[in-house]
């Protein structure tokens, strides 16, 4: 069950993750020190697109067999324009160093935005 979001953590992580609510509640003068290092990180207005920058996310949390971060980074690339075939090529491109349960990983990700209609069209 999800906790209601606290303003910082929403400030801290696009993402909707459920651990950064709970870390605002207990700690959140470190939630606010680590806000600029994730604005620099996953941003707006730098050279690279934020899609582009999910993408290389993805790819990692798709070798470590993260498949909840994968499917919260694929939805917010999605909201920054990245199409389904893109996510997949990206997870393609993350297999080749990975492995089978990277491209396992992204697959399954895809699956479950596929079903739930994240891709118009």
């Amino acid at each position: 069950m999800s906790t209601p979001k606290h303003p910082d953590a929403q400030v801290a992580s696009p993402y909707g993750y459920d651990f950064w609510n709970w870390l605002a509640r207990e700690d959140p003068e470190y939630v606010r020190a680590r806000q600029p290092l994730s604005a620099l990180s996953i941003g707006d207005g730098k050279e690279l697109p934020i899609k582009h920058r999910e993408m290389v996310i993805i790819g990692i949390l798709c070798y470590r067999g993260r498949e909840d971060g994968v499917v919260a980074h694929m939805r917010r690339a999605i909201q920054h324009g990245a199409t389904k075939r893109e996510l997949l090529e990206a997870v393609y491109s993350a297999a080749v160093p990975g492995g089978g349960p990277t491209l396992s990983a992204g697959v399954k990700a895809l699956m479950q935005l596929d079903t739930e209609g994240a891709f118009k069209k």
